[in-house]
């Protein structure tokens, strides 16, 4: 899965929705292997509900198809151990062998909960790319249950577009990613088409939508 535009950088534009902005944690704890499971299930159901289903990234359907996703479950409960957790992330996936390994999402539900600390923590990511030396070979991606778009309405079906079951951080490289747009036609309107694509949809069909990764 790659976004269709560079993500902006945190500021104006994301703004967490009032009241909306602490989903609950999981029930178990990272220790809990039931919950682990639940939480990856959640994750991967979306993927193939929203993100495939709904078309909202036409590359996404090849590489999860091909085995080249790798979906990482965080047990950070502190924004400093994801950070240390995505540093490490970042080498890993630089080093991989992309035909095994194209791109990685780290979920991480026991931390940034609330979306502004999520936002905030999108420029220390970013930060971690260019010390790392990475700015040019990886790029970041982001989606928060509660993900707003500054300049949407707050009721807006919109936001959907990145919105995931819990806090997850997409990594990707620059290289895939331009390949991708490069045999994509008007790959530049995909964030449009997926905006109109969601307000068809409208709440109601989003919410009918989710239940296949909110069940338990």
């Amino acid at each position: 899965m790659v976004r269709p535009r560079p993500l902006p950088r945190p500021g104006p534009r994301f703004r967490r929705a009032v009241g909306l902005d602490t989903p609950e944690a999981p029930a178990g704890g990272p220790e809990d292997e039931a919950t682990r499971a639940r939480v990856l299930a959640q994750s991967q159901a979306w993927m193939e509900a929203a993100v495939i289903g709904l078309n909202l990234c036409p590359f996404a359907k090849a590489v999860a198809a091909r085995g080249q996703i790798r979906w990482q479950l965080s047990p950070a409960r502190q924004p400093e151990a994801l950070l240390a957790e995505l540093v490490e992330a970042l080498q890993t996936l630089a080093a991989a062998d992309p035909a095994q390994h194209d791109t990685t999402l780290i979920v991480h539900p026991w931390v940034l909960g609330r979306f502004d600390d999520f936002n905030a923590f999108l420029g220390v990511a970013e930060t971690a790319i260019e010390a790392a030396g990475l700015r040019g070979v990886l790029q970041l991606a982001a989606f928060h249950p509660r993900w707003r778009f500054a300049e949407h309405a707050p009721g807006d079906p919109a936001h959907a577009s990145n919105r995931a079951p819990w806090p997850t951080l997409h990594l990707l490289r620059e290289a895939s990613v331009a390949r991708a747009v490069a045999a994509v036609p008007e790959a530049a309107t995909i964030f449009e088409r997926n905006i109109a694509t969601l307000r068809r949809l409208g709440t109601a069909g989003w919410d009918a939508l989710r239940e296949r990764w909110q069940a338990d």
